[in-house]
């Protein structure tokens, strides 16, 4: 008489005693693949926008009017508070929290895939993610960018719409979007549970409510019409394919061999999941979810590595559910392969020479040198790092050339110079110039598409305000005419 009332208790310690061993295994193992992200100052120029932003945002700036990005708020937003509370010289806080995110993602992973195939499944799915999680080029994968970060939303909406939690998976939507806009594709596999469960009726609000009430925060909480222009309408010429071809054409094979080097473990068991009569071991949500991330990583044609990062997650599922679900899998051997990949990724990242971040911090010095702290600068360049290293403040709004050019990786100069900028940006950084002129302006273009020399307004105000006073790793500094009497500084 007295079993039944116990079996409760007693799936409770299990669940308990299940998480009480694989937790610190993954957030052992979370650590030690990102272990080379704390070995550089800075992994990425993402990484450096993010930094200056925060710094501007904390001397009173505003989102989308004063302080401008592509991108949504909660990440800027995330880099501000960590600043605020340990200061802004370095970023380990933000490292620790990448950690950190990658584990939630893990966990999460790992029990959407006990739920469906069993506690041994669990462990395999968290393992899986962590170990392919760095694979890729270590600027893209060590980051503490923007996809380390949307990822544990993505995976919070799934797991959250497999348990009929609407309001929830909407709320988690809405957060993978605010961190990146590519993260609302999770938005496809949430409604195919939806619909699965037959719960549109009931659901369908819940879920509308939780996505609506987090984007309409944010938009009120910076400004409604920058935050959709920025976030969305904004960003049509990035998104448009144009540029080299070739060039983001081997950008997307390389970023694309280094996912299948990482994932070698993986592709054989994904394969047969989703081949032919085998395909039911590959649930419809999961290759939906595999289906928009890839589509994700697409949009706009530039394959960037860290894009590929949302790819992940239901990578490593879609290999756990074939090695669970049919007999004679080999778990093992899936295990060791990623094991070994994973330790040449780490290994890259802990070896690997950064020349643009040594070019970047020896360009900061230059302008710290020739420059008093209250001093505003321009870096003319793709490398907004420059004005964190260098601690100065920058001169405009617009913090590398890309936005004033549309120049980014790939572009071949076809589509770049004044005209093809972020729509009013060039009056708006014309009157920003004149408004607090910068005591020194650094050309870091060195041969890119949107050299000053092709660019009428920033030609014109070299030539007339300023005069070169110096070379740095092909970088030339230009000063003030008026702030030099005669010798250089």
């Amino acid at each position: 008489m007295l079993a039944a009332p116990l079996a409760p208790a007693r799936t409770g310690i299990t669940r308990t005693a299940y998480w009480a061993r694989l937790l610190p295994l993954l957030a052992a193992l979370a650590c030690v693949t990102r272990i080379p992200s704390f070995v550089r100052p800075l992994w990425n120029p993402d990484e450096g926008y993010l930094a200056v932003e925060a710094r501007l945002l904390a001397q009173g700036g505003q989102l989308y009017d004063t302080v401008v990005d592509r991108k949504p708020p909660l990440l800027p937003w995330l880099y501000e508070a960590a600043f605020a509370l340990c200061g802004s010289g370095s970023l380990t806080p933000l490292r620790i929290l990448a950690v950190l995110a990658q584990l939630l993602t893990a966990v999460l992973l790992a029990s959407l895939a006990r739920r469906h195939w069993g506690d041994k499944a669990g462990r395999t799915a968290g393992v899986l993610y962590l170990l392919v999680s760095v694979g890729l080029n270590p600027e893209d994968a060590q980051a503490a960018g923007f996809e380390v970060f949307m990822l544990p939303w993505t995976a919070a909406a799934v797991w959250c719409a497999d348990r009929g939690r609407w309001g929830a998976a909407g709320t988690a939507v809405a957060a993978a979007f605010l961190t990146k806009q590519t993260g609302g594709a999770v938005l496809l596999p949430v409604l195919w549970l939806l619909h699965r469960r037959g719960a549109v009726r009931a659901g369908l609000p819940r879920l509308v409510a939780g996505s609506a009430a987090p984007v309409l925060g944010a938009a009120l909480l910076t400004d409604p019409g920058g935050f959709v222009f920025w976030t969305v309408t904004g960003s049509a010429a990035y998104a448009t394919v144009s540029g080299s071809a070739l060039h983001v054409l081997g950008r997307a094979l390389a970023n694309t061999a280094l996912v299948a080097a990482a994932s070698a473990g993986l592709l054989a068991p994904i394969a047969r999941a989703l081949r032919g009569a085998r395909a039911r071991t590959a649930e419809p949500w999961l290759r939906l979810w595999l289906a928009s991330s890839a589509v994700a990583v697409t949009l706009g044609c530039h394959f960037f590595g860290h894009y590929y990062l949302q790819l992940l997650p239901p990578l490593a599922l879609l290999a756990t559910a074939a090695l669970h679900t049919r007999p004679g899998q080999r778990c093992l051997a899936a295990v060791l392969t990623s094991c070994c990949a994973c330790a040449l990724f780490v290994g890259w990242g802990l070896l690997a020479p950064r020349p643009e971040l040594a070019h970047a911090e020896r360009l900061a010095a230059a302008l710290a040198h020739r420059t008093a702290p209250g001093d505003r600068v321009l870096v003319w360049g793709m490398h907004p790092e420059t004005y964190w290293l260098a601690g100065r403040t920058p001169a405009t709004r617009y913090l590398t050339a890309g936005l004033l050019t549309n120049y980014s990786g790939g572009r071949d100069g076809s589509r770049v110079g004044e005209a093809y900028a972020v729509p009013g940006a060039w009056p708006v950084f014309r009157r920003e110039l004149a408004a607090h002129a910068p005591a020194l302006i650094a050309d870091d273009s060195r041969g890119k598409p949107y050299a000053p020399a092709r660019l009428p307004t920033l030609r014109r105000l070299l030539a007339s305000d300023y005069t070169e006073v110096a070379r740095v790793d092909g970088a030339v500094l230009y000063a003030r005419a008026a702030a030099r009497p005669g010798a250089g500084p």
